[in-house]
């Protein structure tokens, strides 16, 4: 089938991942992709297969959200007009354009799908102030009006429909990693860093991914010289941080690292993967880490909680991230035995539940039922 995927390629974040991998298996498949995007004069980032490409004009992008220009609406329809794909499916993208999106599929006779990737505080929590409150009361009264909506854990649909979205439009498809890609291995990165016992958080520097409390537990938990913690990713806190938790600590600032496979050699190397966000939806990092067979170390926030249930890693409650990241830390410094055991058991359930083969299965089954129930509405209408 033809799919007309409208996603991001940059700045790179959870959602250009999930574009980039969802879109490769679909095209390893035999399926054809057309990609729609917010572009720009910049380098290619890496990894990305060769398909049609459409760029949607835009005055700024980030991370969290995208602010098109007015001649992008105009631009998206006479494409998908152009394009007649058998379907649509938009990796929503924080923009004006997801909300009338529904409408220009409605006009072209295009079944619509949507991926809600914004993250959440977790089970029976409130949403925390700021953007990913103010996107689902934005988003909730509109995703009813795409043919389904996939969210990556059954609490983010109990969530969505208690805010009006039907239920009957919620599909649950958790994200998938590429477990050959994403795999244990050998890794000299130890060696580069001079480490006995290596620590990794992979992220964006941001409030809402809560590394002050990491920073603050390994600081206060006084760890050995030989066990050291790489920081891997930017953001808006990086300036403010990195001055006070340094070299001195065992603390290394890699910054973002564009290149995959290294990446890869990071998390194949590293004992330990720590992500103490205060939200989340399904963190991508986390299931690389799991594939790769490290001890998890995660908040129980939007469904990593979940990801990391009866045994799988350790799950912190986000209150006390702190305290417990201190008395964590050197528990598993000291006990080798420990986090290769939880390694064994993460990369087991990555290849039980969380692989990019399954994902893209339960997408293929969803396309065609999608695609089955507008023919049948159409031909009742006609």
């Amino acid at each position: 089938m033809h799919i007309a995927w409208i996603g991001k390629k940059s700045p790179f974040c959870g959602n250009v991942t999930y574009s980039r991998e969802i879109t490769n298996a679909l095209l390893e498949l035999g399926h054809q992709v057309s990609f729609l995007h917010f572009a720009q004069e910049e380098s290619e980032p890496d990894n990305w297969p060769k398909f049609q490409e459409v760029s949607l004009p835009f005055i700024y992008k980030s991370q969290v959200y995208t602010i098109p220009t007015f001649k992008a609406t105009k631009v998206l329809t006479q494409s998908l007009k152009s394009i007649k794909p058998d379907i649509v499916h938009a990796s929503l993208t924080l923009s004006p354009l997801d909300f009338v999106l529904p409408e220009i599929c409605e006009e072209l006779n295009l079944p619509l799908i949507a991926t809600f990737h914004t993250p959440f505080a977790g089970k029976g929590a409130k949403l925390v102030s700021g953007t990913q409150l103010l996107a689902y009361q934005l988003y909730a009264p509109f995703l009813g009006n795409y043919d389904r909506v996939i969210v990556f854990s059954q609490i983010q649909r109990e969530l969505l429909a208690r805010m009006g979205v039907p239920s009957d439009n919620i599909a649950v498809i958790p994200n998938g990693v590429d477990v050959i890609k994403y795999s244990p291995g050998s890794s000299k990165i130890k060696a580069d860093f001079d480490a006995d016992r290596l620590f990794v958080y992979q992220g964006r520097l941001a409030p809402e991914k809560n590394v002050e409390a990491l920073l603050r537990a390994w600081k206060q938990a006084e760890m050995a010289p030989e066990s050291k913690l790489l920081i891997v990713g930017d953001g808006p806190l990086k300036s403010s941080l990195e001055p006070f938790y340094g070299a001195e600590y065992g603390i290394i600032w890699l910054g973002f690292v564009a290149d995959e496979n290294r990446r890869i050699d990071i998390l194949r190397g590293a004992d330990v993967f720590i992500l103490p966000s205060l939200v989340e939806g399904l963190s991508l990092s986390l299931l690389e880490a799991m594939a790769c067979g490290i001890a998890c170390i995660a908040t129980d926030v939007g469904a990593d909680g979940e990801v990391l249930e009866k045994g799988a890693g350790v799950i912190l409650n986000p209150k006390t991230v702190r305290p417990q990241l201190r008395t964590l830390l050197p528990l598993f410094q000291d006990h080798p035995e420990l986090t290769t055991l939880l390694g064994q058991k993460a990369r087991k359930r990555v290849l039980e539940r969380y692989t990019l083969s399954n994902n893209v299965t339960e997408l293929e089954i969803l396309y065609k039922e999608v695609i089955r129930q507008q023919s049948v509405q159409f031909t009742w209408g006609a």
